[in-house]
């Protein structure tokens, strides 16, 4: 499956991440891959990826030291697309809490990651999500694609509201692992996964696909 679009795409390299993995998802669906940390790069490529693994704080930490945050608002601000992958995702939110110690996050939106209630944790391996009908992000994927998860932490709540009905909502998508937590968001130019889209398959590939082809 490929996109073959040539869209160029960096993999931000903030320490924090499995660029390699990612690297070679988004080089199957076609899009010319960059790992870089280069701000003129990151800022100049047609999308921004931002993987991550491990502690909230320690990747919230290397992002900024890397500028990262920097990065990714002025992307944002000038609606250019981003998207985070896993803890990627997390840091997009208000704050994490972990083992009760609360970070701040980039918050893009509001919200906090906390420890998911669930009778086995990490949550890791395959399992489906509910994406909503008009998602962008699952086109063209069945309602029983499964996708791989790895993680302790969820975002349990969506509680940005949109007043104003000339401002898109965004489109959330959900999975369950002992309770509902946010599995993947679509917000204009910032979309997110909670699962590993780069470890899932042709399902994965598709929805990278669908990425590549909003770009």
């Amino acid at each position: 499956m490929t996109a073959a679009t040539g869209k160029k795409v960096v993999v931000f390299d903030y320490g924090f991440g499995n660029v390699r993995s990612a690297e070679r998802a988004l080089a199957r669906v076609g899009a010319d891959v960059e790992i870089t940390r280069d701000y003129e790069k990151a800022m100049n490529a047609d999308g921004l990826l931002v993987p991550g693994v491990g502690a909230f704080s320690a990747c919230m930490q290397g992002l900024k030291e890397a500028r990262g945050d920097w990065i990714i608002g002025r992307r944002l601000s000038g609606g250019r697309p981003v998207m985070g992958i896993c803890v990627g995702m997390q840091i997009l939110f208000e704050r994490g809490i972990e083992h009760g110690v609360e970070s701040e996050g980039l918050d893009e939106w509001p919200g906090a990651v906390e420890p998911l209630k669930a009778p086995v944790v990490p949550h890791m391996g395959w399992n489906t999500v509910d994406a909503p009908e008009d998602t962008e992000l699952f086109a063209g994927l069945d309602a029983d694609a499964r996708f791989y998860f790895v993680h302790s932490y969820a975002v349990r709540e969506w509680t940005l509201e949109v007043g104003n009905k000339k401002i898109r909502a965004p489109k959330v998508t959900w999975a369950t692992h002992g309770e509902p937590f946010v599995a993947a968001v679509e917000n204009g130019a910032l979309w997110a996964t909670q699962f590993h889209p780069e470890k899932s398959g042709d399902a994965g590939a598709q929805l990278l696909t669908n990425w590549i082809g909003t770009l």
